[in-house]
C-alpha cells in the first residue's frame, strides 16, 4: 500500500456511506470528512472511530512528507472493517426496502380513504 491508495480508499467508503445512509444530492461526489459529519452517526462506535482515522489520513495525504506518517498496517484494517460493514447491503436490497416503503404509503392511505368512507357512511346514517 502507497500514499497514492489512501484517496480511492478513502474515496470508496464515502461513496458506501453514501448508498448506504443517503446524504448527498444525485451527481455530487460525496468526500469522506464530509460524510462523516452528514451520516457519521449512523455509524456504531468503533467503525465511526475508524472512520475519523481514514478521513484524517485523507487529509493528509494530499502532503506527501505529512502523508508518510500514516499508519498504513491500521489504515487498511480500518478500510476493510468499513467496507465489510457497508458493502453488504446491495442495490437490490436498496429496491426492496424502497418499494416496501411505497407499499406502506399507499397502503396506509387506503386504510385512511376507508376510514373516511365508513365515518362518513355512519355519519349519515347508512
Amino acid at each position: 500500500m502507497t500514499i497514492d491508495d489512501i484517496r480511492p480508499m478513502a474515496d470508496e467508503v464515502a461513496s458506501l456511506m453514501a448508498a448506504r445512509f443517503g446524504g448527498i444530492r444525485r451527481g455530487q461526489h460525496p468526500v469522506l470528512e464530509e460524510m462523516l459529519r452528514r451520516r457519521g452517526g449512523a455509524l456504531p462506535r468503533r467503525l465511526r472511530r475508524e472512520a475519523r482515522l481514514m478521513a484524517g489520513a485523507d487529509r493528509i495525504a494530499l502532503q506527501p512528507r505529512l502523508a508518510r506518517q500514516v499508519d498504513f498496517a491500521r489504515f487498511d484494517r480500518a478500510h476493510k472493517a468499513l467496507t465489510a460493514y457497508l458493502r453488504p447491503l446491495g442495490q437490490g436490497a436498496r429496491l426492496q426496502g424502497s418499494a416496501t416503503r411505497v407499499a406502506a404509503s399507499v397502503a396506509m392511505g387506503l386504510l385512511v380513504l376507508g376510514l373516511m368512507v365508513v365515518w362518513l357512511k355512519t355519519w349519515r346514517g347508512l
